[in-house]
């Protein structure tokens, strides 16, 4: 079963997004900032992150530059509200940027996607 880290700020978010991913048959573990998801990646060794931008503690261009400067290479979906972020560099070292929406078919449709080019390398 593949497993999928989902770091956002946002409670209800959070839930949403777990209860989602796990009806599609993904494990699902979910951190409320960047800071606190740094040691959970290193443990739960996610296949793949979805990851805010705003958060209060430990930001996710702070934790971007965290997987970076760490080489470790887990694809990144940057599922943020704010567009404008998309523009910043090291936003770049992220697979896909998409802007939130209360309809999640595109950022699941993106979860798959990504998931099934990482099974072909």
């Amino acid at each position: 079963m593949e497993k999928i880290l989902v770091i956002d700020d946002e409670d209800h978010l959070r839930l949403l997004y777990k209860l989602e991913l796990e009806r599609q048959g993904y494990e699902v573990s979910c951190v409320d900032n960047g800071r606190d998801a740094m040691p959970i990646t290193l443990t739960f060794n996610p296949d793949l992150i979805i990851l805010d931008i705003m958060m209060p503690l430990g930001d996710g261009i702070d934790y971007l530059r965290w997987l970076v400067g760490n080489h470790i290479q887990i694809p990144v979906i940057i599922y943020s509200a704010y567009a404008h972020y998309k523009s910043n560099f090291i936003s770049w070292g992220a697979d896909a940027y998409l802007i939130k929406s209360s309809d999640l078919e595109e950022l699941k449709t993106e979860v798959k996607k990504i998931l099934q080019q990482r099974q072909l390398f």
